[in-house]
């Protein structure tokens, strides 16, 4: 068996695991959540293109990415662009305002799930316009730091209605489809459900009771591979999950 053959087994091994535990978690999901099918994202940081098109063969559409270079390489590779036509890239890494136009003009972008302040959304409004398909909005999610740790990006919880309310009001071009946060690492579930994706979900709640949101409409960006199917049973619509199925990273990889 060649390297690649046993590549794409790994591949698709995973992807299986990896979506079965999200059937059994939803079933998990208290009927108070709204039912909304989550949608997993696929973190392809660091990992070949050709994993990525093995991933995309076995079903997967959705791939996210830290890094505007490396997404922007991956999106422009001639193997993705010839093998994953409807490949949906999100960008889910602290974006900085010198590398809006390379994010943006990246083909096959669908969401960036990172905007963290006024002044990105605005930028992003802006910017958008030289980018964008007939009327076509970028899709964004809010990026909030549960957990208060100094070096994780995102605003504090309080002030989550108003950058949305900023984004909903004054940014014509972007569509706001939810809110997003990493959250500390390797919380010990023992102690009881993860209090940043409690945060997470209290702040969705308070942003569509101010701002009079269906609550349908505004998904949940939390959980990652050590954590996803706690977060899908607390209310998570999306998941960001690499190494479960691309495999581990090197041991001296920093996130």
């Amino acid at each position: 068996m060649s390297v690649q053959s046993a590549q794409e087994i790994d591949i698709m091994h995973g992807l299986k695991t990896v979506l079965a535990q999200i059937e059994s978690a939803v079933a998990r999901r208290s009927k108070d959540l709204p039912q909304v099918t989550p949608r997993l994202v696929a973190v392809s940081k660091i990992k070949p293109a050709t994993l990525i098109v093995q991933a995309y063969e076995a079903g997967q559409r959705h791939f996210g990415e830290n890094y505007v270079n490396e997404l922007a390489d991956k999106a422009k590779d001639p193997l993705i662009l010839e093998n994953c036509k409807e490949i949906k890239w999100h960008f889910i890494g602290h974006l900085q305002t010198n590398k809006i136009n390379k994010l943006l003009g990246s083909p096959g972008l669908f969401m960036v799930e990172t905007v963290d302040s006024e002044k990105l959304a605005d930028n992003l409004n802006k910017q958008w316009l030289k980018y964008r398909k007939d009327e076509e909005k970028l899709k964004i999610m809010v990026q909030i730091n549960t957990s208060g740790e100094e070096a994780k990006n995102g605003i504090e919880p309080p002030e989550t209605c108003q950058l949305v309310e900023h984004v909903l009001k004054n940014c014509p071009n972007l569509e706001f489809t939810g809110l997003m946060t990493i959250g500390q690492y390797d919380y010990d579930l023992s102690k009881g459900p993860n209090p940043d994706f409690i945060t997470l979900v209290k702040c969705r709640e308070e942003v569509c009771n101010k701002l009079n949101l269906d609550i349908k409409n505004v998904e949940l960006s939390m959980g990652m591979s050590s954590d996803f199917e706690h977060a899908i049973e607390v209310g998570a619509t999306t998941v960001r999950v690499g190494s479960n199925i691309f495999g581990a990273r090197p041991p001296n990889f920093k996130p």
